[in-house]
């Protein structure tokens, strides 16, 4: 794939480990989900099912300089919502719905676009798409318009496309029963990857199997949950920084027998970040992956994470959910969100999807401005 102008080339930042092909009895396993199937799979997209290579391992990400080409957009939309298209808000703060365009087809100032409507709008969803049934390349060609590529550590890709993030269950009745033995509901917030010294922005998922009723996927508005603060919490939470940890993920894999194709990491990062195409501030804390706060003992650093998880988790008023429907692609902004996805069918219908994770800046803050409680 050809890289944009204002990224550095993935090539140069992860480098694969040469494969041992010398003797077939130590060569690592793959595991391909395709031949678990028998080779007959009910998948309508095989080339997508998910593939884990234990030989396939990346050298840590460095650092690059990321462009948001949401920053000079037509503010318009022209490009991007021409006459005839339809856009539906799901909530006040968060979620829109179109119809009526070709993301495949945009150029570059409709793609310019579409990063200032996602950072606008914090998730908004697309129907009746093609992502899906275009070669992968062409998938990850579109993708990557928006940044680097990020290589997901533990996940399940396409064979031979490590760029492709994929979701996958089978759910059938006793897969449910496991996953919920410990647990009153499937609820698990979080933003992707943040572990990362710089996560990803805007973000990419399409459906390619789905069950008819379930499996939708929710998202919180984290710049409405800064601004429902009081100023005083507020101004206290600006400046201080957070651990993100991706150790954890990592030996949950190994655990499972699992792969692992990069170090696992920590970062800090700012409680409170600011977007570079809004300006807003938003909560950068997800369950998923924020361990701690620096500088605090550990019982203020859980009481104050604590509080701030719970804030995010129960704002239903600043949440938006997303039901999946064939040929929809689903459109976020990782910096300003988290998502859970619902695990409530129980009739054994896969749910499939693939995701283009484009690397953003490094997380930063602006410092509080008391002012702008009064606007």
């Amino acid at each position: 794939m050809a890289p944009s102008i204002s990224e550095t080339p993935i090539a140069e930042i992860v480098i694969p480990v040469q494969k041992n092909h010398d003797d077939l009895e130590t060569k690592p396993k793959v595991r391909r989900v395709l031949e678990e199937e028998g080779g007959k799979t009910t998948a309508t997209y095989p080339e997508y099912l998910p593939t884990w290579d234990h030989s396939e391992k990346y050298s840590a990400l460095l650092p690059f300089t990321h462009v948001d080409h949401g920053k000079d957009a037509d503010r318009s939309f022209k490009d991007l919502l021409p006459e005839g298209t339809t856009i539906q808000k799901l909530t006040p703060t968060i979620g829109s719905e179109v119809t009526g365009i070709q993301l495949s087809k945009l150029d570059s100032a409709g793609k310019d676009q579409l990063a200032l409507l996602v950072a606008q709008r914090k998730v908004v969803a697309f129907r009746d798409q093609d992502l899906a049934d275009l070669p992968i390349q062409e998938a990850l060609n579109f993708g990557g318009y928006f940044g680097r590529h990020h290589i997901h550590p533990t996940s399940g890709s396409p064979e031979g496309y490590p760029e492709i993030h994929l979701v996958h269950r089978n759910n059938n009745a006793w897969e449910f029963d496991q996953y919920l033995a410990e647990k009153n509901s499937s609820v698990s917030w979080h933003s992707d990857v943040t572990y990362e010294q710089q996560p990803p922005g805007t973000t990419i998922l399409y459906l390619l199997d789905g069950p008819d009723v379930g499996g939708d996927t929710v998202f919180v508005d984290q710049v409405e949950a800064y601004k429902r603060l009081s100023p005083a919490i507020k101004e206290r939470l600006h400046g201080l920084r957070a651990v993100h940890s991706g150790v954890e993920q990592a030996e949950n894999s190994q655990k499972r027998g699992g792969v692992v194709r990069r170090e696992p990491v920590t970062n800090e990062h700012p409680l409170v970040r600011t977007h570079p195409v809004t300006g807003e501030k938003a909560l950068f804390v997800n369950a998923g992956f924020t361990r701690s706060i620096v500088g605090l003992k550990k019982e203020e650093s859980d009481a104050l994470l604590g509080f701030l998880l719970a804030h995010v988790s129960r704002g239903i008023d600043y949440q938006a959910r997303i039901r999946w429907a064939p040929k929809t692609v689903v459109i976020w902004d990782n910096r300003v969100t988290a998502h859970s996805a619902i695990i409530d069918w129980t009739t054994g219908e896969r749910r499939h999807l693939a995701r283009i994770t484009p690397q953003a800046e490094r997380p930063y803050e602006t410092p509080y401005v008391p002012e702008d409680d009064k606007q």
